[in-house]
């Protein structure tokens, strides 16, 4: 990713980089628009009804988030119980926005039992918000035509439901963060607290979340050699991903991912404790 990519930040440029073209989300979000507005609700006193805030619900009308199962559910009976939506969202695409070279990794991340990532660029893509992701995604030349920049953020929110405990099995998360990138600002303060408030959110109601924050400073750094990703299937097999600027790489080699597996171990020790971490972003949130 020249951050462009993939997961976290989101270009996507020429060659290669282009995402695949996918409607489904925007169709889904189309019919849920249609209907709540044929049963003569607002936005908000949909999002109300179903849990979810109007901004929310914004982004699953306009193709920008992927509905997960309890957003389904609730808004079936609310909008006229006619099993569409139910029959809709299993063929609902997660790969619109995704970089080409981020797709082979995607499908492996989507049945992992466990992943495990450590980032010194910018936050994990599963732990964005819209806001920042948004913010990622216009940093980073060249900059993409609309309908790109919301096919990528769509996709970085539709991946976030591989973090619900609902999956079984849920899937053991592991996210190392260098304590920089956290202060760095991108977006400005507002992005900046929305972001913090989010990660503590996504911490304290997900138990498969483990989230440490690496120091700023810090004599000894087991990942210098940049950022790693470590998936486990279900059939307990191990893959690794790294990625730079304009590609990435799946790694399949057992001696690769040894070596990877006991970087990412060292990084685990280096890291302030997830207690430690959950209190400097608080602290971080209150400081802004």
């Amino acid at each position: 990713m020249a951050y462009e990519s993939t997961d976290d930040g989101g270009t996507g440029s020429a060659g290669g980089a282009e995402p695949e073209v996918s409607d489904s989300l925007r169709t889904f979000g189309a019919v849920v628009h249609a209907l709540r507005e044929h049963v003569g609700l607002s936005r908000e006193e949909f999002g109300n009804l179903v849990g979810y805030s109007k901004h929310t619900v914004a982004s699953v009308e306009q193709g920008r988030r992927m509905p997960d199962r309890d957003f389904v559910e609730r808004a079936e009976p609310l909008l006229g119980n006619t099993g569409a939506l139910r029959k809709a969202a299993p063929h609902l695409s997660r790969q619109a926005g995704l970089a080409s070279w981020f797709l082979q990794w995607a499908r492996l991340e989507a049945t992992a039992i466990s992943l495990y990532t450590y980032e010194c660029r910018v936050v994990p893509g599963l732990l964005q918000t819209e806001a920042y992701a948004r913010a990622v995604s216009l940093d980073v030349p060249p900059l993409p035509d609309p309908v790109q920049l919301e096919q990528r953020i769509a996709a970085r929110l539709a991946r976030q439901d591989l973090l619900a405990v609902t999956r079984k099995p849920p899937t053991a998360f592991s996210f190392i963060v260098e304590q920089a990138v956290l202060e760095r600002g991108t977006g400005g303060d507002e992005v900046t607290r929305e972001l913090l408030d989010h990660l503590v959110g996504v911490i304290e109601r997900h138990w498969n979340v483990e989230f440490q924050v690496m120091p700023t400073r810090r004599p000894t750094h087991a990942g210098l050699d940049g950022p790693m990703r470590l998936a486990e299937t279900p059939d307990h097999r191990w893959f690794a991903y790294s990625e730079g600027q304009q590609n990435g790489r799946l790694i399949a080699d057992p001696k690769e991912i040894s070596l990877l597996q006991q970087r990412y171990a060292k990084l685990r020790s280096q890291a302030l404790t997830p207690e430690d971490s959950l209190g400097l972003l608080k602290r971080m949130r209150g400081a802004l």
